[in-house]
């Protein structure tokens, strides 16, 4: 059980650390769509999200504060799964239907967070 919560968790944190770093390397890009979006200020929301997605991912990968790690996790999905993936807005099928499949996967990805933040003792963590 131990071995499994670990790999689970390098697993999961390590999609944050990588997709939080591709926030930095692709800002312009991903500030434009977030413009796109009617985000105010979005070459900073798309660091600002970065950076809770590199230190929520680092957070749960070293059990370091992963209750906050897990939080800040939680916070960015949240948020940028009804502001980004609106599918009810979408008026060709085809974009619903992607939309629709990255909301759901930010819902899963959003239970998951939660489930980390209510644990009390994680296994193998660097401790403070």
């Amino acid at each position: 059980m131990k071995a499994a919560f670990v790999i689970g968790r390098l697993i999961f944190g390590g999609f944050f650390l990588y997709s939080g770093i591709n926030h930095f390397k692709q800002t312009p890009g991903m500030a434009q769509y977030a413009a796109a979006k009617n985000l105010p200020q979005p070459e900073a929301a798309v660091m600002g999200s970065g950076a809770a997605m590199i230190l929520g991912g680092a957070s749960v990968i070293l059990g370091l504060q992963p209750k906050i790690g897990a939080a800040a996790i939680a916070l960015f999905l949240a948020s940028a799964a009804p502001l980004f993936h609106d599918f009810w807005n979408a008026q060709d099928a085809g974009t619903r239907q992607s939309e629709m499949i990255h909301f759901s996967k930010d819902l899963a990805l959003l239970g998951a967070a939660l489930a980390l933040a209510g644990i009390e003792e994680w296994p193998a963590s660097i401790s403070v």
